[in-house]
């Protein structure tokens, strides 16, 4: 048997609204948009909503939670045309006549119901996150039938008052016992609480109202967007349910590394090389920027490892208020190479720095090379 709550990962004693997020969540993970070619993650789509439909509605819930799968299925305590608990006490109050009209909840579920939201994974070049772009996307989502506009039916031709329930989508019985008339309110079966029927069905969309398309949208990234950012499209989501508003759409952001630069929030971190020379004397040297090279001095005898910071020169704020800043960090470059002149020189350095040069003794390699000659 299948275990809703298990499925929806809720505990027994889950409210309302514990059900509905945990539904949203999970439906957002295993959509068939998300997982195109997935049978698994359809598989598991499927029985997310069949039980969400379930737990969701009190009165199928009340039935799952004493019979199991058969309380909802027409085979249990109720299958004789009891609509669960609710009518009971619809009985009740009209054994006393007290007036009492309820509208089931399966009935008013049968109004406008908003689309479900669709999510795209973007992917953007680092340049593109801190400046902004305009991307062009491409996904497939349910819309309104373009023949029959969403009402499924066969253009030139309308749906029906339901015979049944009189266009009331519900069905009242009545029994006359020992203690009065008990009366229960249950949803019509023959136009599923809709109160219309469909004659003639749309032959595009077979009288759902609904067909798949794929659509391309323009999607403007603000500048300053991160890994993590989500920019949300209203209106862009699945189709609504008879005449609700469409779902909408959330775009969320993942950003490729640069080779260079290094982004924590909105600062911008990198590495620049120097000569002895550059940091011993002070020099004019140029340093990568996000926006081309730029002009820097460092004084003389600067340390490897020192951090100059370049303001203003860093991400801008995705909000549109300020930008943050660019550090480099100075690192020396020893060269491996030198000419016996370079060689002299550096000797004479040491010298004049007070310091006597002393040739490192040959380890075993360089005795041998002398030895042999190589």
């Amino acid at each position: 048997m299948k275990d809703y709550y298990e499925i929806l990962n809720v505990s027994r004693d889950a409210s309302q609204d514990e059900i509905k997020s945990a539904y949203r969540k999970l439906a957002k993970k295993y959509h068939p948009d998300v997982n195109p070619d997935d049978e698994e993650a359809e598989k598991k789509f499927k029985e997310i909503n069949e039980a969400y439909e379930v737990l969701s509605d009190p009165e199928k819930r009340r039935r799952y939670d004493m019979f199991g799968e058969a309380g909802v299925n027409g085979q249990g305590g109720f299958s004789q045309g009891f609509d669960g608990f609710g009518d009971i006490f619809d009985d009740i109050f009209d054994i006393f006549g007290g007036g009492f009209t309820r509208t089931s909840s399966r009935t008013r579920r049968q109004g406008p119901v908003r689309g479900a939201d669709l999510r795209y994974d973007l992917e953007l070049e680092f340049e593109e996150a801190v400046f902004g772009v305009e991307k062009e996307i491409k996904i497939k989502k349910t819309e309104n039938c373009s023949t029959c506009n969403g009402s499924g039916v066969k253009p030139g031709t309308n749906k029906e008052t339901c015979s049944k329930c009189n266009g009331t989508g519900e069905v009242r019985y009545a029994h006359q016992t020992a203690f009065g008339q008990f009366v229960r309110v249950s949803t019509c079966d023959l136009c599923h609480g809709t109160g219309e029927i469909i004659k003639e069905k749309c032959t595009k969309c077979k009288g759902t109202g609904k067909e798949i398309k794929t659509k391309r949208i323009k999607v403007k990234i603000p500048a300053g967007v991160d890994n993590g950012s989500i920019i949300s499209i209203r209106g862009e989501g699945e189709a609504g349910e008879r005449g609700g508003p469409a779902g909408d759409l959330f775009v969320y952001i993942r950003v490729k590394e640069h080779e260079i630069f290094k982004r924590e929030g909105n600062n911008i971190y990198l590495t620049v090389p120097i000569s002895f020379a550059d940091a011993a004397l002070g020099r004019e040297i140029e340093v990568p920027t996000l926006e081309g090279k730029t002009k820097y001095t460092i004084p003389e005898g600067t340390q490897t490892g020192t951090v100059f910071r370049l303001k203003n020169m860093g991400v801008p704020n995705v909000k549109g208020v300020g930008r943050g800043d660019l550090y480099f960090t100075v690192e020396i470059q020893v060269p491996k190479k030198l000419t016996e002149r370079q060689k002299e020189l550096l000797i004479e350095f040491e010298k004049e720095m007070g310091r006597e040069y002393k040739q490192p003794k040959k380890g075993f390699f360089g005795k041998m090379k002398d030895a042999f000659g190589n």
